[in-house]
């Protein structure tokens, strides 16, 4: 072995096993996976966090609502309320006619393609801690429906991971696989390693998967028949599926999320053309826009949504397939509370990106473009800060002789858990069962996003790039 640990026999790559190979540690690629698409687009990325004048406005505003608070404090409530009260029903109401039309989409064709003519396709896999999950992974890999010399595996890994580095090394994978160590470095996040493998990407396509996704064996065949269907795509995004271990009440909500988002609400959203918050797995893209575009920004924890509202901005169409991925939703409330926390600052992440200079972001997206990105990702970081809150106040004015809902709340009230039940109503049947007690417990589950919020914002004020691992078993 050589002093870095890595066996001198071959100058360029190290042979482990049959079709399995793990070059060097680059670290000037390390540098640009972190750096090169802030250092290119400073604007976009959320390496800076707030601009001056992002600063600036907020204080102003919270120095006018205090001031007002002060002298006029009847007229800024009810401005408040009523300002409140006009966003609150925008929201509800696009949600659930979003809902009622990803209802209405077509099935799609059966996918049919030439071997002789499928393209290398390129996927990448970041791992930490994962070895418990390798051989599940390399045999969804081998499993897939697609010619196996085709397929540009890249495994990537932190230094220091030996455990999932050996697990990874005992299990037999496509030639041509590559094991991708990356050297020390910061940020230590997901889009990080996947601008790293990027770098060395073979395919015409490419994907991302988590270590325990669980995706359909057509999958791959889908996206290429989606993209030669449709050649304006930059990315389509195959549907997430939560399949919970055992019925634990949080997984359950976990996993109706998912089967309204990915089956009702994105399906929507592309054939609107609206702008798309990606998933964090099982997107499929053209190299080549993935590449115009900048690639991942390694200082944003939910880059995924960060790149789908990217590719809006230059214009670019993301669409959706249906051959689904499977996975384990958490089912304990600490790991739940690590993951949604960790989505939530990276919304915030995004949408104070996007708001540096809305003007700008208006005559990208287009107006109605922009407006049904305030009304989703917007929506999904209101709605977190509100959720709780809110439900205290209505269980003191129930329980306290002095204060009343009045009408209007009562009709706020009614109207959010109506929607939200007929939502989880309309759920496709071959995605999950929903259960009469899901629904019956939706408002219990909604405030669980305040508390991650809280969090959210302590961790992006504290520690913005700070990657929350979800462990999987």
């Amino acid at each position: 072995m050589g002093a870095d640990g890595y066996d001198m026999l071959e100058p360029e790559r190290l042979r482990i096993r049959e079709g399995l190979a793990e070059p060097r540690p680059d670290s000037a690629r390390a540098h640009e996976a972190a750096n090169g698409f802030p250092d290119r687009f400073a604007d976009m990325s959320a390496r800076s966090g707030l601009t001056g004048w992002q600063r600036q406005t907020a204080r102003q505003i919270f120095c006018v609502l205090g001031i007002g608070g002060l002298v006029a404090p009847g007229l800024v409530w009810n401005g408040l309320g009523l300002a409140g009260l006009v966003l609150f029903c925008a929201i509800l109401f696009y949600r659930f006619a979003l809902v009622l039309y990803g209802r209405g989409r077509q099935p799609e064709a059966e996918y049919a393609s030439s071997a002789e003519f499928l393209p290398v396709y390129t996927l990448l896999i970041a791992l930490k801690d994962e070895a418990a999950v390798v051989p599940q992974l390399a045999r969804q890999i081998c499993g897939f429906n697609y010619p196996q010399d085709r397929l540009d595996v890249k495994l990537l890994i932190e230094t220091g991971d030996e455990s999932t580095r050996d697990a990874i090394r005992a299990q037999v994978w496509p030639d041509g696989t590559e094991l991708l160590v990356l050297p020390p470095g910061m940020p230590r996040t997901k889009p990080r390693a996947l601008n790293y493998g990027l770098s060395r990407a073979r395919g015409t396509f490419v994907t991302v998967y988590d270590a325990e996704d669980r995706p359909s064996p057509v999958q791959l065949i889908a996206a290429v028949s989606q993209f030669s269907r449709e050649p304006s795509l930059a990315c389509v995004q195959a549907p997430l599926v939560g399949m919970p271990k055992t019925q634990a009440w949080l997984a359950q909500h976990w996993a109706l999320e998912y089967a309204i988002q990915f089956n009702r609400i994105m399906p929507a959203l592309a054939r609107l053309g609206a702008p798309i918050a990606l998933g964090g797995t099982s997107n499929h893209f053209r190299r080549s826009a993935l590449e115009e575009v900048g690639g991942w920004d390694a200082w944003n924890v939910t880059e995924d949504a960060d790149l789908g509202l990217r590719f809006a901005r230059q214009g670019m169409r993301v669409g959706v397939i249906t051959p689904p991925t499977l996975e384990a939703p958490p089912e304990r409330f600490h790991i739940w509370q690590g993951q949604r926390s960790r989505w939530l600052k990276g919304f915030l992440q995004t949408w104070l990106v996007l708001m540096r200079r809305p003007v700008s972001a208006v005559r990208e997206m287009g107006l109605a473009g922009f407006i049904s990105m305030q009304l989703t990702l917007g929506a999904s970081i209101l709605s977190a800060f509100t959720h709780l809150p809110w439900l205290i106040w209505c269980l003191i004015c129930v329980a306290s002789p002095a204060l009343n809902l009045g009408p209007l709340s009562w009709s706020i009230l009614v109207a959010t858990y109506g929607m939200g039940a007929v939502s989880a109503w309309l759920v496709p049947r071959g995605v999950m069962r929903v259960r009469f007690v899901d629904v019956l417990t939706l408002p219990l589950y909604w405030p669980l996003q305040s508390v991650a919020m809280a969090r959210a914002v302590y961790s992006l004020i504290k520690t913005p790039h700070y990657w929350v691992k979800t462990p999987h078993e």
